[in-house]
């Protein structure tokens, strides 16, 4: 429904990364090898275990990067690890809700296959910042809560199956409906494999009112006319893994008539809105759909 161009990397300080080499971390980060198998193959490409070792802060997160929102600010009131009341047992989250008082809608935040980390509490507290009740589950917190390093929650998620996460999730938007000061309306907004889980709730949860998706694996066929919610997905336009399957996920919404807006960011990778990955943001695809993401909200959720 719409495309854009967005090629520039807006971060001058990056080298020049080749793509196999980014196309390499998408499929390390995404389970595809073990850490060992990545880092020979790094080398490989970039022609010597020295010059891996220089690239990879480029390729990973940096959580310096996460508090564009910070954690105490004024406006905000913030808890860490908050019961998802009928939930299952151990299942918490990340609060953060304006401190002026009245009834408001609520956005349910899901992270990347890396759990509920810095950067997905900066997106809680921006999205809270926009008037709503924002909450960022951590799908692992049953399972022993997001650990610190990336590789140790790469592996949990490996065990974790699209059947039990979407159970947590689901139990977050019936969580959220009845938190007061929530007025009931609630949406979900996921990124990579939560834009993935964002999709598979839309289909099982009549209740969410609004479901956006940020480079998301897309539900199955069949279940897709199960929607109840409005749909926003962005798309990336590098990320040939995720977008293979845009048609079928188009053609399965248009079928059922369901109310969406899509749009692919053309010379952008899979990950573009990830302020903290130095590789990969890309700053003018990420405004752009940060304030259609916003814009749909307030259409939504008033």
């Amino acid at each position: 429904m719409g495309d854009i161009t967005m090629a520039d990397q807006n971060q001058t300080h990056i080298p020049a990364i080749p793509r196999d080499i980014i196309d390499l971390y998408d499929h390390f980060t995404h389970g595809g090898m073990d850490r060992r198998s990545f880092m020979s193959r790094l080398a490989a490409l970039a022609g010597s275990t020295g010059a891996a070792l220089a690239l990879l802060p480029f390729l990973q997160n940096d959580y310096a990067y996460a508090e564009t929102v910070k954690p105490d600010d004024p406006r905000l009131m913030t808890e860490e690890g908050v019961a998802v009341e009928g939930g299952e047992k151990g299942l918490t989250g990340y609060l953060a809700l304006p401190k002026a008082e009245g009834t408001r809608s609520a956005v349910l935040i899901i992270h990347e296959n890396r759990g509920l980390n810095p950067h997905i509490k900066d997106i809680t507290r921006r999205v809270a910042l926009e008037g709503y009740i924002a909450f960022g589950l951590d799908v692992l917190s049953p399972d022993g809560g997001t650990p610190q390093e990336e590789d140790k929650a790469r592996d949990m998620f490996a065990k974790l199956t699209p059947e039990v996460a979407t159970a947590r999730a689901i139990a977050a938007v019936g969580f959220l409906a009845g938190y007061p000061p929530s007025n009931g309306k609630v949406a979900a907004m996921g990124f990579c494999w939560g834009g993935g889980i964002v999709n598979l709730v839309a289909t099982s949860a009549p209740k969410l009112k609004a479901g956006i998706s940020y480079y998301g694996p897309q539900p199955p066929a069949d279940r897709v006319a199960n929607i109840k919610a409005a749909m926003l997905l962005h798309y990336a336009g590098l990320d040939q893994r995720i977008d293979a399957g845009i048609p079928a996920y188009q053609a399965a919404l248009d079928a059922a008539k369901i109310r969406y807006e899509l749009y692919t960011y053309e010379g952008v990778d899979h990950a573009f809105n990830n302020d903290t990955n130095a590789a990969r943001y890309n700053k003018g695809a990420a405004d752009i759909a940060w304030s259609r993401s916003m814009a749909f909200l307030k259409k939504e959720l008033g």
